[in-house]
């Protein structure tokens, strides 16, 4: 679903396609996962030895498993283009996608304000995140998790050493959730539910909300939302601090360009040294990254606070996190307006 930015280390991480292409193949051919190779051997030796994970459970559920050509087709689709962030930012904020926010926000409300009031992540931002990964549950892949992993774990090179270690985390978590490895579903990549959680990001941040002894993040909602306010959290989200900032620089800039890198590299006070325009109210030694970005009027400059550099855990991708805090920002001002008509 992503279009920029690297998946690694982020809960759902397969940029460049969206999870969706990946079920328009026709033809996809499957081969059973072969327990004897070596490195099936080897997975197997290493989740016992370290996890004690019952063998015979294990090779049962790796049988099962089967090896997929699209899931390899799909992950190693080149992308047509790089896209600007006018493309970029015409993908998701669309009329359809607020209107279908601003609905999801309408029907989970008392739940989206009660973990907005515990967690301090806003409600836009909740509705965001599950609307960019997932189109509000809508779109979350048909893959089961078991194959995708598996044929990346053994049949990818390129990144099997990365998917083994999700594979590990999916199992541990199968034994931890009482789950059948079988039913779960996802994206090409493993990612799993609304919020599109690879297996090491379920175990790590997914939360019981519903207090109903489960992490469900495929269909109960106050799990799924707590679990995003919880990653959130969790990655120093600072409550009430803003995003970003529009900016304007000098008309003659004597310092390096700025390279859009994911971490802040000054802060309030040195971009204002540098003659950067910019409004906010938050101290001298917040950090700060400034940001070009090419819009449809042109190139448009940004200051990222800390709180964009949490989105970015989410996705490292400077245009997903902008794409997340505009989405939201629009779906809060068309429920504001909606509640309006309404009086």
């Amino acid at each position: 679903m992503r279009r920029e930015g690297s998946y690694p280390d982020s809960p759902m991480k397969l940029n460049l396609v969206p999870v969706f292409l990946a079920l328009l193949f026709n033809c996809d051919s499957t081969l059973a996962i072969d327990v004897d190779r070596p490195v099936v051997q080897d997975f197997i030796d290493g989740m016992v030895s370290t996890h004690d994970y019952d063998r015979e459970t294990l090779v049962a559920m790796l049988e099962d498993a089967k090896s997929r050509e699209s899931i390899i087709e799909a992950i190693s689709r080149p992308a047509e283009k790089t896209l600007e962030w006018h493309e970029y930012r015409a993908i998701f904020l669309t009329e359809k996608r607020i209107d279908a926010g601003v609905a999801f926000w309408d029907e989970h409300q008392g739940e989206l304000e009660r973990i907005s009031r515990g967690t301090g992540v806003p409600c836009e931002m909740l509705v965001s995140i599950i609307g960019v990964e997932t189109f509000f549950g809508r779109i979350t892949g048909g893959y089961r998790v078991i194959d995708a992993l598996t044929t990346l774990a053994f049949d990818y090179p390129p990144r099997s050493k990365f998917f083994r270690r999700e594979l590990e985390q999916f199992f541990l978590l199968v034994r931890e959730e009482g789950m059948d490895a079988r039913d779960a579903t996802g994206s090409y990549a493993g990612a799993m539910g609304a919020p599109q959680f690879m297996p090491s990001s379920y175990r790590a941040y997914a939360v019981d909300s519903s207090d109903d002894g489960r992490r469900d993040i495929w269909s109960n909602w106050s799990d799924v939302i707590g679990s995003v306010a919880n990653y959130f959290v969790e990655h120093d989200w600072q409550p009430g601090d803003p995003v970003v900032a529009r900016a304007t620089l000098p008309a003659e800039w004597k310092h390096a360009p700025p390279t859009n890198i994911l971490r802040p590299a000054d802060s309030v006070m040195s971009l204002s040294r540098k003659g950067v325009m910019f409004s906010t109210s938050l101290p001298a030694d917040h950090p700060t990254q400034l940001l070009t970005l090419n819009g449809d009027n042109g190139t448009e400059h940004w200051v990222g606070f800390h709180n964009f550099f949490v989105i970015t855990r989410y996705n490292r991708s400077v245009m997903y996190a902008l794409a997340v805090h505009q989405l939201g920002q629009e779906i809060a001002l068309a429920r504001t307006m909606a509640a309006a008509d309404k009086r």
